[in-house]
């Protein structure tokens, strides 16, 4: 519980670190939020009536506040373009984008575990080999260019699966699921190309560690040396590329979400930039920059429970 409290504490200064970068940046762009409202057309009068309205004639500092205090209860402001609060506009592209970054990791996960353990317990194998291959053709292969290659063999030629288009879960499940398996497939084969790599490496180091011949030593199955020993003490790294994969995922699938026509939480992001509509935009960010830093707080709870040695109180030499 301690480990936790001391996690939630640092994560304190760093969201509010990020909420002063989010609306300085976007602060500091061309545009005027009133113009975009009023158009192009609109008096001076108008707009410097709406800028007054908005509170954009208030110091930096003083704005800053008043949106860190409607943040904290909820309120991101409204769309410059209809109005609608953020808020609901986020919530509403939000499950698409979750549904996606989940099926994508637990499609790596079911592909890159595997391929990894049998690579590293197999060094120098075909098995090897061809883990390998796949591994750094998964790495170099654009996952938008496997998605159009989807499209064109299981849409267009075949016609099992929906070229495009999004279908909530609790409305229908199986057309979700052909809506949503080529995106997760196109992206989830790069990033299990990438947990093999690391997974195989981590393995090979392990492997060769005095406990594990200790293990085979005293007669143990090489299966139970693997999974009980071996896999547990390579997971560190593993569960911190993991990490990564997925804080990207969450605000790096939009061109996954334009291929598919996905009306997802990056998609979102992207179409509120090119309306201008700034408001939005520092919404949508401060959102993505706050699930970024909950999942890096996860990963540090998972340190915890595969390593028990990562305790609190003890530094770096630990």
């Amino acid at each position: 519980m301690t480990f936790l409290v001391r996690r939630l504490l640092l994560a304190v200064p760093v969201i509010l670190l990020v909420t002063i970068m989010v609306f300085s940046l976007l602060h500091l762009l061309p545009g005027d939020p009133a113009t975009v409202i009023l158009g192009q057309e609109a008096t001076p009068e108008a707009i410097e009536a709406m800028r007054a309205n908005l509170g954009l004639n208030d110091p930096i500092v003083v704005q800053y506040l008043k949106w860190l205090g409607g943040v904290l209860q909820g309120d991101l402001g409204r769309s410059l373009v209809d109005r609608t609060p953020v808020a609901e506009l986020i919530w509403q592209r939000l499950p698409a984008t979750l549904e996606l970054t989940l099926g994508t990791f637990v499609i790596a996960l079911l592909i890159a575990v595997p391929a990894g353990i049998l690579s590293a317990v197999r060094p120098n194998s075909w098995v090897d080999y061809t883990s390998t291959f796949f591994a750094l053709g998964g790495m170099s292969v654009p996952h938008f260019w496997l998605g159009m290659m989807f499209i064109v063999f299981f849409a267009v030629k075949l016609g099992w699966l929906p070229a495009s288009g999004y279908v909530p879960f609790t409305e229908n499940p199986l057309a979700n699921l052909a809506a949503m398996i080529m995106p997760m497939l196109a992206t989830g084969l790069r990033e299990s190309a990438i947990l093999m790599r690391m997974l195989r490496s981590a393995l090979l180091e392990v492997m060769h560690a005095d406990y594990i011949r200790t293990a085979y030593a005293k007669g143990h199955k090489e299966s139970f040396v693997i999974f009980r020993h071996a896999l547990k003490n390579a997971l560190v790294p593993v569960v911190t590329t993991s990490g990564l994969i997925v804080a990207g995922l969450l605000g790096g699938l939009v061109i996954t979400e334009s291929i598919f026509s996905i009306p997802g939480f990056g998609k979102l992001i992207i179409e509120s930039i090119y309306n201008r509509d700034f408001v939005t935009v520092q919404g949508a960010i401060l959102v993505s920059a706050l699930m970024v830093v909950v999942v890096n707080l996860l990963v540090d709870i998972l340190y915890a429970v595969i390593d028990p040695r990562i305790k609190v109180g003890k530094g770096a030499e630990q």
